[in-house]
């Protein structure tokens, strides 16, 4: 064996061992992308179960939306119902409850002249009185 021979059997153990050590980290990787895969395959496998729950629970939440919409109406309804009878009753009570609060008043006042003896001395109202 000449010296290139040696040379040449220390550079291919090098090389194999060279080998070796990159061996190891790339199995490693390896056995990273197929946690990896196992994991994303588990994900998949348990995300379909709660997509599908979350579709019923939405859909049941819209049936629900649908129902209080419709409760809505009727209250809006019934509300606009009661302000009309509210201003029915106001005008058709609020004029003669009118007229009846201005009779009072002149009932007060001249009541209020009697008990006074205004009326018997020939003065009228209130503004006669000031004088």
């Amino acid at each position: 064996m000449s010296g290139g021979d040696i040379a040449g059997l220390i550079s291919a153990g090098v090389f194999a061992v060279l080998v070796g050590l990159l061996a190891i980290p790339l199995v490693k990787l390896g056995r990273v992308f197929d946690e990896a895969g196992t994991a994303i395959r588990d994900l998949g496998t348990n995300v379909t179960p709660l997509l599908e729950e979350a579709t019923t629970t939405i859909s049941e939440t819209n049936k629900q939306l649908a129902r209080v919409d419709t409760i809505t109406r009727g209250v809006a309804e019934a509300t606009g119902n009661v302000a009309s009878l509210v201003a029915l009753t106001a005008a058709t009570v609020g004029g003669p409850l009118i007229k009846l609060a201005g009779f009072s008043a002149a009932v007060k006042v001249a009541l209020g002249a009697l008990k006074s003896g205004a009326l018997k001395s020939g003065a009228r109202g209130p503004k006669s009185r000031a004088k």
